[in-house]
């Protein structure tokens, strides 16, 4: 990646200015990874575009966690009286162990994380493109864990591979964090301790045993 620290919030702005201005509604292919990641996100994009939202997360470990975690987003759209499909492929972690392969002893933040994002977002480009999307997005860029930079950077590279558009975001700005945390509250979402996959679940096992 080209290392340069680009406001993808602010150009997020001026695409959504330019879609108003075109009075037009595109459709958006949203990958979510959580609830909790899901509620501010809704209410940025959901006056702007037709969303349908993707969960689409073969990092997650165990099964009854995915389960878990599908169950609350499908929970939050109807809760927010939300008109969105949530739409989910059959729980098969096989491909994320794939992508990972070799990289499995390296530590949160590392080469495993980004070639995990890599798959979920060239999943979610596929699937837009395939589906008629005019943009595909995530909402991973909303949690401060999440490198804003990095996401934006594989989606773009992504769109240029594709010819999908991606939606560049920042939404951890704008208190946008802070917002989703409220709303996780006021919708008593359950919120995850660990990231997904294996490795993390156990990282957070040896560091807490519980969330932060």
């Amino acid at each position: 990646m080209n290392g340069q620290k680009i406001n993808y919030h602010q150009e997020m702005l001026i695409e959504i200015e330019a879609i108003k201005k075109a009075g037009i509604r595109p459709k958006l292919l949203l990958h979510t990874c959580c609830g909790p990641c899901s509620p501010y996100v809704f209410g940025v994009l959901g006056e702007m575009f037709d969303l349908t939202v993707y969960f689409f997360n073969p990092n997650i470990h165990p099964q009854a966690e995915y389960d878990k975690r599908l169950s609350e987003q499908i929970r939050l759209v109807e809760e927010m009286e939300l008109s969105y499909d949530v739409v989910t492929d059959a729980y098969n972690p096989k491909p994320f162990y794939e992508s990972i392969k070799g990289l499995e002893q390296l530590g949160e933040g590392s080469d495993r994380c980004t070639s995990c994002f890599s798959l979920r977002l060239e999943q979610t480009a596929r699937k837009a493109k395939e589906a008629g999307y005019d943009y595909f997005a995530t909402s991973l860029t909303v949690s401060p864990r999440k490198p804003s930079q990095l996401l934006n950077e594989l989606g773009i590279a992504l769109e240029e591979k594709l010819g999908v558009k991606f939606l560049r975001s920042d939404f951890k700005k704008n208190n946008g964090y802070a917002k989703s945390v409220e709303l996780t509250k006021k919708y008593k979402l359950y919120r995850q301790c660990y990231c997904g996959c294996v490795y993390t679940l156990a990282d957070s096992e040896e560091r807490a045993r519980g969330c932060d």
